[in-house]
């Protein structure tokens, strides 16, 4: 392997500025760390991440736990995370939070005490008082994305404001015939985002002075399959049929649009729809939706513990996250007659 030596000769520099250089700790002139960077460079030199370690009392490593890996919302807020913190030279230690008590109650008890990270990312997961505990005597840096949390700097979404916007679109354009797409029980943990959207729904109908309709809701998955049948569902009873849909999640309100066109409405025309994420297929459904910038919640995110870690001040963190309404083609006024 090559050494610092080998790197320090090659730059025409001391070993000490080649260290302070690499570590970015200390002083070395731009045209020493170019000159550094060049030979490392040549070399195929890595710094070695025990040394830097033991050097530093460091691991240039971010814990981030996750209740989900192969859902979209999630895997992209990891996205946003990962890519944040690799350009600033740091690695990610994942931990996923399963159904499993006695796995959750390892990560806390066990994993996050071994000393491998530096700082912790807490991804939509609502933590209990004992696991708020555990995170805090780690006496490091935590960031949490998600619900509130009145002892950790928390990146928090107003999950019913975001469903008032989406409700309120729909009414601005004349419609009072709704129907809601939310969530199973089962679905409804973690800060409660579906009975929160439900919630920023009826209200929206509220103030409207529009009653609400129990046959205009349906729950499902927040998946597409999900948000399909339910459509069917809610399009396919007696009496009088919606001519919108606000969906919980973008998954579900393309499930919607599918489902409309595969029973013959025209979407937008027969039926409007309206979503909530900003999902990387919505520009391809035309899809109207709530964007709450899954990827930039991870950079945020990412920008905030680091800022934390390095002493240095951050106005982005704590605080609430930014959403918009982004409208496409899946909404249309109200059709008369």
């Amino acid at each position: 392997m090559v050494s610092i030596d080998e790197v320090a000769r090659r730059a025409g520099l001391s070993t000490a500025t080649v260290s302070r250089a690499l570590s970015g700790r200390g002083y070395a002139s731009e045209a020493s760390r170019e000159k550094v960077r060049l030979a490392a460079q040549e070399l195929g030199y890595v710094v070695s991440s025990r040394a830097s370690s033991l050097a530093s009392g460091r691991t240039r490593n971010i814990g981030v736990i996750v209740p989900f890996l192969d859902r979209w919302f999630f895997s992209t807020v990891l996205s946003g995370v990962s890519s944040a913190l690799m350009r600033r030279g740091y690695d990610i230690t994942l931990y996923n939070i399963t159904a499993d008590e006695d796995v959750r109650k390892d990560v806390f008890e066990t994993a996050l005490r071994r000393q491998r990270v530096d700082a912790v990312i807490a991804v939509a997961i609502e933590l209990d008082e004992a696991e708020t505990a555990q995170l805090l005597a780690l006496d490091l840096p935590v960031i949490a994305i998600g619900g509130p949390n009145p002892k950790l700097d928390t990146l928090s979404m107003d999950d019913v404001a975001l469903a008032r916007l989406a409700t309120e679109h729909l009414l601005g354009l004349g419609h009072t015939e709704i129907a809601h797409i939310g969530a199973n029980p089962e679905f409804d943990i973690d800060f409660h985002i579906p009975t929160n959207r439900r919630i920023g729904f009826e209200e929206a109908l509220a103030d409207a002075g529009i009653p609400l309709k129990p046959a205009h809701l349906e729950p499902a998955d927040f998946t597409v399959d999900g948000g399909y049948r339910a459509a069917k569902q809610l399009l396919g009873r007696p009496g009088p049929r919606p001519t919108a849909v606000f969906a919980a999640s973008d998954e579900m309100a393309i499930g919607a649009v599918v489902a409309a066109r595969d029973l013959g409405y025209r979407v937008p025309e027969d039926l409007s729809v309206v979503g909530i994420d900003g999902h990387e297929l919505g520009a391809f459904f035309r899809l109207t939706t709530v964007d709450q910038f899954p990827l930039a919640q991870g950079e945020r995110a990412a920008d905030a513990v680091l800022a934390k870690l390095e002493g240095a001040e951050d106005e982005s963190a704590p605080g609430a996250l930014p959403f918009e309404l982004i409208v496409r083609g899946t909404t249309a006024r109200v059709q008369e007659g």
